[in-house]
Formats: structure tokens, sequence, C-alpha cells
């Protein structure tokens, strides 16, 4: 079982943030309980956010850097549309996903784990820019399903954001793609 975090919990929010904020929130909280508790109590007090710190960058040393993640995207986008649905495919089921090719031409892939169903969408990895309109298309098209994710390698516009977070739509892109086809784009 993995531990997930809500999204908006400090601990989260910090986990997503560099590893230096955590290092200063937990000098705060150290210095700030020192002046009215123990040295045993104050380091107790800082050590969670010690951890977040030390995760945090360990995180950030694993990340890939810009340039990477362009060429790997490049070379994905390069290949055709079935190669591409191949690559996803692939990477969602080592990620444990049961995988399938619906008959339905609004989609690509359908992905089931857990009694939860999501559509998915990567037919226009080849587009410089998305905007809003293939996202309210897929969120039309997959009222039925408990998530929705469009895959995008170009850039996405602040409007399309917007609808996809609004409506249960998540895009993957960047990083996360790369990660998720790593195999296949080489």
């Amino acid at each position: 079982m993995k531990l997930k975090l809500h999204q908006n919990s400090l601990f989260a929010i910090l986990a997503r943030s560099p590893w230096w904020i955590s290092a200063a929130v937990a000098a705060v909280v150290f210095f700030g309980t020192r002046m009215f508790m123990p040295l045993g109590l104050a380091i107790f007090a800082a050590s969670p956010f010690l951890v977040i710190a030390g995760y945090s960058g360990w995180k950030q040393l694993r990340a890939p850097s810009a340039g990477k993640i362009a060429a790997e995207l490049e070379k994905l986008s390069a290949l055709p549309r079935e190669g591409v649905a191949a690559a996803l495919e692939a990477g969602w089921r080592r990620e444990g996903y049961e995988v399938s090719r619906p008959r339905a031409a609004a989609f690509d892939l359908e992905l089931k784990r857990n009694g939860r169903t999501s559509l998915v969408v990567c037919r226009r990895l080849k587009a410089k820019s998305t905007g809003v309109e293939p996202l309210k298309e897929l969120h039309a098209a997959g009222q039925e399903a408990d998530e929705l994710i469009y895959v995008a390698a170009g850039e996405v516009t602040a409007q399309a954001r917007s609808f996809a977070l609004e409506n249960r739509v998540r895009i993957v892109e960047g990083a996360e793609l790369m990660q998720l086809a790593a195999d296949r784009a080489k």
C-alpha cells in the first residue's frame, strides 16, 4: 500500500517545494520551541520538517533536467500514434493498471484499478499547444468514468489547466509523461 498525503496538507506542500523551505521551517520550529522547551523536545518538534527536507532534496536530486525531459518528449512525439499508445499502455501496466483499448473512438486507452475506471486520450501528442477544446471533448465523452486523463507533450494553456482542475481531468505531461513512457521512447 502506497502512503498518500492529502494534496493540500502542510507536509504534501512542503514535499513538492524546494528542500531548503522545509529546512528553514525546521529551523524556525526548532528555535521557536527551544525558547520554551528543553533541547530534546525542540529537536523532536523540528524532526518531521527535517525528514521532509531530506525527502524533497532526494527527489530533487533524482528529478530529470528540463533538457532531458524535452529530448525524451521529442523522441516520444516522433513515434507514430500506435507507438505512443503502446508506450503509455506498457507504462500504466507497470503501475498496476489493467489496460485495454476501448472500442469508443473518443478514447485511446481504458485503465482499471481498484474498481475505478480512467479513460485516456493521447492522440494530440504532436500538438505544440493544447487549448481547452480537446479537454471539453474529453469531458463530454467521458461522463461515466471515474477519472479522465489527457496526455500532452506540448504546452497546455492556462485556460485549459483551469478547465481541467474544475472538471476532474488530469493532465499527464513533462516528467510524469517521460517516466510513464520511458522504456518505449528510447
